[in-house]
């Protein structure tokens, strides 16, 4: 936390050297992303509910308020928000199938996140696992420090799994149903890469282009290089949901991957001055839109009449 602050301080003293203009039209094209992946998003539930009008809005409204709330709560909480709100978008919808549906999302992202850190590794720039415990503000810093105790909750996940396999087995039919249902998409591809392919490409393509933009506002030199590292280190900082938006880790990831291309102090403030600017921008429009939806933004309340989860 001393290192964020630090480096929150940075950001400060130096923010009369940020360029406002392209940093703005990062901003806005930050938005233009949201609207992309959950245009994708609305798509593939589209197809597993043909029988209900599913409003890209109201998908719109869900997907950001999970992203906003994610922004600043760790371990996914955002997730929960996200699917209660779809939940209420799409009558007659189950959470089994609203959450199998990410997966379909997730064939795209991790096949090019997936391609994104093979070449990463080959550019030599990624810390070590040597080096991992030693980086500053590093959310794994505490499993990787205490070798014993972190094999101990992985058996306990491990013997979770298995009880939780044990469990669906016996309801294995009504959840393979409703898995099954998120993947209609896929059963027509030329459908499948018009209406959900080609709109999470277009995402990726926002995200590097915001990077870029955002590198030249923080006076970072601009090359695809850089903005593959930057990509890079956000997308492995969000492995392990510790912290809210995994804000430590990506600072010292991206102070490590992009050193020797500006100063520390320069590196300080783009890595916290971005992640501050795009949280706020994720903080304002998330719990507008829970707002707008609920009519309150005590989500406690608004869900206290839920039935059980479906």
């Amino acid at each position: 936390m001393q290192r964020v602050l630090e480096a929150i301080e940075t950001f400060w003293e130096h923010l009369a050297d940020v360029r406002l203009v392209p940093l703005a039209i990062a901003v806005g094209l930050h938005l233009v992303k949201l609207g992309c992946t959950s245009r994708a998003w609305r798509n593939v539930l589209a197809a597993a509910y043909p029988e209900e009008r599913v409003r890209w809005r109201s998908i719109y409204a869900a997907y950001a308020a999970g992203v906003g709330v994610n922004a600043i709560f760790p371990a996914r909480a955002g997730d929960v928000v996200r699917l209660y709100l779809t939940h209420r978008a799409i009558p007659g919808s189950s959470y089994t199938t609203l959450a199998s549906s990410t997966l379909v999302l997730s064939i795209v992202d991790f096949g090019l996140a997936l391609g994104l850190f093979t070449w990463a590794l080959t550019q030599g720039v990624l810390p070590g696992l040597d080096v991992l415990p030693l980086l500053p503000s590093f959310d794994f810093h505490w499993f990787l420090a205490h070798g014993g105790t972190s094999q101990v909750l992985l058996v306990v996940l491990v013997l979770a799994s298995v009880a939780l396999a044990v469990w669906l087995r016996y309801r294995v039919r009504e959840l393979g149903a409703r898995v099954t249902q998120a993947f209609v998409v896929l059963r027509s591809p030329v459908r499948y890469v018009r209406t959900v392919v080609v709109w999470q490409l277009a995402d990726w393509s926002l995200r590097l282009v915001t990077i870029w933009l955002a590198l030249g506002a923080f006076g970072i030199h601009q090359s695809l290089r850089n903005v593959l590292l930057v990509q890079a280190s956000s997308s492995l900082a969000t492995l392990v949901p510790v912290s809210p938006g995994g804000i430590g880790t990506e600072q010292a990831f991206l102070l490590y991957t992009l050193g020797g291309q500006a100063s520390r102090t320069a590196l300080l403030a783009f890595s916290v001055g971005m992640k501050l600017t795009l949280t706020a921008v994720n903080v304002a429009v998330g719990f507008a839109a829970i707002l707008l939806t609920l009519r309150t933004l005590r989500f406690r309340r608004a869900t206290e009449a839920l039935s059980p989860l479906p």
